[in-house]
């Protein structure tokens, strides 16, 4: 058991909860302004794409290989593919309607409208679980480095914090433009941040005993798998539809560039 696990824990929880600073970028928005859903959208699959094949892939490739030196490559391969598979599960699984409390809405006006509303209440809860599960492994290897180093593990942590800004506009900003509820949308960046402190509670209580650093290699490819069905199946495409391809492609390059740079400071 971990002797010292008090500030890595904090550590994790503050690095998680950066994602909320991202929601609060709703309050400066336009809900109307179908061009900035534009770029938000496809800012938002820049940002999961980015992640997941360069930081993710990186991550699990390494925890694989430590394991299973030969057949690595082929647990990287089914594991997206579990990860693929899943994704689409999810998308079956999250109704059309969604009719939560939280989400209804006027339906009175024309059907196009309810079906646009429908498609991004769609697309930020697709999103929001998408960057909660690739959040969990994250908080679970950040509590781990930095009870074992403390100086190493503020470094990861600053730099995971610096990342989940623009996770947590991924997420708020479909949610606002879906409910036209500021609350709601910080809400929903704070549940997605949540599962980095979680993902260190379970590394305190079960990592010696139940959760092999292989299974957390497998569980972050399928990660990987996940966000890029998500990102090419949903966001891309409605980007594409409430904007066009240039406002798309302009929010796909910003959220590359933005999650990039903020990877870079970790290294200085």
């Amino acid at each position: 058991m971990f002797e010292h696990w008090q500030i890595p824990l904090l550590m994790t929880f503050l690095a998680g909860f950066a994602t909320v600073i991202g929601g609060f970028v709703t309050f400066f928005v336009n809900k109307n302004n179908m061009k900035v859903l534009s770029l938000g959208l496809g800012f938002s699959a820049g940002v999961m794409i980015f992640v997941s094949l360069t930081e993710i892939l990186d991550t699990a490739q390494e925890l694989l290989h430590q394991h299973y030196p030969v057949k690595y490559h082929w647990l990287l391969f089914w594991g997206f593919i579990t990860g693929v598979v899943i994704a689409k599960l999810i998308d079956e699984f999250i109704p059309d309607h969604v009719e939560e409390e939280d989400f209804k809405e006027d339906c009175t006006l024309d059907d196009e409208h309810c079906k646009r509303k429908h498609k991004i209440k769609r697309a930020g809860l697709l999103t929001a679980i998408a960057i909660a599960i690739h959040n969990f492994p994250e908080g679970l290897g950040t509590f781990l480095v930095s009870s074992q180093n403390i100086a190493l593990g503020i470094s990861i942590a600053l730099a995971i914090a610096l990342h989940n800004i623009p996770e947590g506009i991924a997420v708020a900003l479909p949610i606002y433009h879906a409910t036209g509820k500021k609350r709601l949308a910080i809400w929903y960046s704070f549940w997605t941040g949540i599962t980095e402190p979680l993902g260190a509670i379970i590394g305190l209580g079960l990592l010696n005993w139940f959760l092999p650093e292989a299974f957390v290699g497998f569980l972050l490819i399928a990660v990987v798998g996940i966000m890029i069905y998500i990102s090419f199946d949903t966001l891309l495409p409605l980007s594409h539809e409430y904007g066009d391809w240039h406002y798309a492609i302009t929010g796909v390059m910003s959220g590359i560039i933005i999650i990039w740079a903020s990877l870079l400071l970790l290294n200085y």
